[in-house]
């Protein structure tokens, strides 16, 4: 049976075979968000459930005795804080350089004027596919004096070759008469860079600006490469020795409640579960914040960076 629908004044049909492919296309997509989504969920409901339960793998689909004494006791923690300071002080400056310099390469690497334009571009993107191994890089960052340094968070990731080809295929797309009239009117490379061509990249800017500031946020490896100073350590990076010392840490929160509340407590006494899965929140919950704000952007800056045409 076929039925006929409007829309903006054009009529079509649309026959079973097609209602069927809709609803199985909107069935597999809700297995996958429901995938993608339910780990996330699942953690959440354990953090505040009883612990008894959480440890023992009854907590499943929604919260059972629901309560939010993890939160409060793990929050008392001092390194988590002073790593919170690390983590976002990392995010925002490293971002923040990040996006600037590949906004810029990306823009000098379409002008023909620069000499060797083409050496230098294929230098760059040649760091992708080869790199001299973790040996060599850690000896170069202990002769840079980048170790127990907080610059050296920041300035190994400050250019990435990728977010450089993305913007220079951006600016490729943006009408070269808009340069050529700024030029004419006497505005030198500066100038022609964030008057004419930054206010127009901004959606492949926002992009680049996610990625950036999801690898410094998630980023772990080099704290434990680099720094031995735990004033230095990243929240990620302490996330990493909570999962790996979680026992120990559970008789620290656990120590850390006071007399007076001791007795409250004691159904909701932490274990070694409900510190991963707390900490595990309190680190990634930020960074899921960000999405909203570049969601908009997002699409729109990837495809139009990512091809050019």
């Amino acid at each position: 049976m076929k039925q006929k629908k409007k829309k903006s004044g054009v009529k079509y049909k649309v026959s079973a075979g097609d209602r069927m492919i809709s609803v199985v296309t909107y069935v597999i997509y809700s297995i996958f968000a429901f995938v993608c989504a339910y780990p996330f969920y699942y953690i959440f409901i354990n953090t505040i459930s009883s612990n008894d339960l959480s440890q023992r793998g009854k907590v499943l689909f929604w919260p059972m005795e629901l309560h939010f004494n993890n939160y409060q006791q793990v929050m008392q923690i001092p390194a988590l804080f002073s790593a919170l300071k690390i983590s976002v002080g990392r995010t925002v400056i490293g971002t923040a350089l990040t996006v600037v310099i590949a906004a810029f390469l990306g823009f000098m690497f379409t002008r023909e004027t620069l000499w060797k334009r083409k050496l230098w571009y294929r230098m760059v993107a040649a760091t992708m596919y080869f790199n001299a191994g973790i040996i060599p890089w850690f000896i170069t960052m202990r002769n840079l004096h980048l170790t127990n340094n907080f610059w050296g968070y920041i300035l190994p990731m400050a250019v990435q070759p990728f977010y450089i080809i993305l913007c220079k295929t951006f600016v490729e797309s943006v009408p070269k008469e808009l340069q050529d009239a700024a030029e004419i009117d006497g505005a030198g490379t500066l100038r022609v860079f964030f008057s004419i061509i930054v206010p127009v990249i901004k959606p492949i800017l926002a992009t680049v600006a996610i990625f950036a500031a999801v690898a410094q946020w998630n980023a772990f490896q080099d704290t434990l490469l680099l720094v031995t100073d735990n004033k230095l350590y990243t929240l990620q990076f302490t996330l990493y020795q909570y999962i790996n010392q979680a026992s120990s840490l559970k008789a620290l929160v656990n120590s850390t409640t006071s007399s007076a509340s001791m007795a409250a407590s004691l159904a909701h006494a932490q274990t070694a579960t409900s510190i991963r899965m707390t900490v595990t929140i309190v680190v990634v919950t930020p960074i899921i914040l960000v999405y909203p704000f570049f969601q908009r952007f997002f699409t729109k800056g990837i495809m139009i960076g990512a091809v050019k045409g």
